[in-house]
């Protein structure tokens, strides 16, 4: 297996001197079983951390090892845009907001007439003094959705100021979204794909293949995940390192890699099950699409129809696909960590053996 490279291919006008080089490779295959995917499929991840490849590719060998592997579930998905509004006071605030939800109907009709593809699922508003937040939650087929909604949002915030008395404009984005940021919001209601991956592993594969017991990893994940990102202030989180494995994943297949700041929002569960392991990573952020910006690149092409995700399907179900492989992505490197750090000097030891510059890749196999 030949690692690869991103290079930039934008066309010279837009591209900067020296274009960026981040080194790919496959990784895998993972098992994977749910609601969306049931398959065994190698996973792209492009990064700079190389230790990142035989973390994952140790627990993609793991999810081979039981019969259903990682259990991917699709709970919900909808991508969200939130416009601002100004009103006198608060009181004129909430009847434009009751105002609002009345004409539910309208306002998913205006959706459909700014894409094929938008649909308006929901309307959430939040009053703050004489202002008046309205959070737009739509549908987005196969695409991420960032233009899809703001071009649809911009639709709706005219027609309601043209309708609703009593408001003015205030901005097509009011940061209640919330795009590119780590928020309670997003954690709670969900920003994209919520996808919850778990595995359940017997006693002898914890302790042959992870040199490790489910009691240490729980224990290592209470005080640790959960403990610990609670005494560092952490927002609706309680995991390791989400971020590394989302990264990687969403450079690979051609995502807007800023995503990740709300992607790497999640909590891991461990739970000792009479020696057994039940491990979850739940996911309420995961924005990924499989068409529209960087998903014409060549590298990026290759890399979705190798997961199998440019097949003829209902639409959504693609984008659906590429959640769920995200999502289990991330439950084998956070598994491998975990399991690592269970053991003193273990994670320092395969960073200093992984980390060499003659670009070896027989881990990713």
């Amino acid at each position: 297996m030949t690692d690869q490279s991103i290079r930039g291919t934008k066309p010279a006008r837009r591209a900067a001197p020296g274009a960026a080089h981040v080194p790919l490779s496959w990784v895998g295959p993972l098992r994977i079983s749910g609601n969306v995917a049931t398959d065994e499929v190698e996973v792209p991840l492009a990064t700079y951390e190389s230790p990142l490849w035989p973390s994952v590719g140790r627990g993609a060998r793991i999810s081979r090892m039981v019969d259903a592997g990682i259990r991917a579930t699709l709970v919900d998905e909808r991508m969200t845009r939130s416009v601002l509004v100004e009103a006198t006071d608060a009181a004129t605030a909430h009847l434009a907001a009751r105002a609002v939800h009345r004409h539910i109907d309208e306002l998913r009709e205006i959706t459909r007439g700014t894409s094929r593809f938008a649909e308006l699922l929901a309307v959430r508003d939040e009053i703050a003094g004489a202002l008046l937040f309205l959070r737009f939650e739509f549908s987005t087929g196969d695409a991420a959705g960032h233009n899809m909604v703001t071009l649809a949002a911009d639709a709706l915030l005219g027609h309601i100021l043209t309708h609703i008395p009593g408001i003015t404009y205030g901005s097509v984005s009011g940061n209640y979204c919330t795009d590119k940021k780590a928020t309670a919001v997003n954690g709670i209601l969900g920003r994209g794909k919520r996808v919850i991956a778990e595995i359940e592993l017997p006693e002898h594969i914890v302790t042959t293949r992870l040199h490790t017991t489910a009691a240490a990893i729980k224990r290592l994940n209470t005080n640790k995940n959960l403990v610990g990102t609670l005494l560092a202030g952490g927002i609706r989180s309680a995991n390791a390192h989400y971020g590394n494995m989302l990264l990687a994943f969403y450079l690979a297949t051609g995502q807007d890699a800023a995503n990740i700041v709300e992607g790497a929002q999640g909590v891991t569960l461990a739970q000792d099950r009479d020696g057994d392991l039940h491990f979850s990573c739940t996911l309420p952020n995961l924005i990924v699409g499989t068409v529209g910006n960087g998903k014409g690149l060549a590298f990026v092409d290759e890399a979705l129809i190798r997961l199998g995700c440019r097949e003829d399907r209902p639409i959504g179900d693609n984008a659906r696909r590429l959640a769920v492989l995200a999502a289990a992505t991330v439950l084998c490197g956070e598994l491998s960590l975990l399991a690592a750090q269970t053991n003193p000097g273990e994670l320092m030891k395969a960073h200093t053996l992984f980390e060499r510059p003659d670009g070896d890749d027989r881990h990713a196999r």
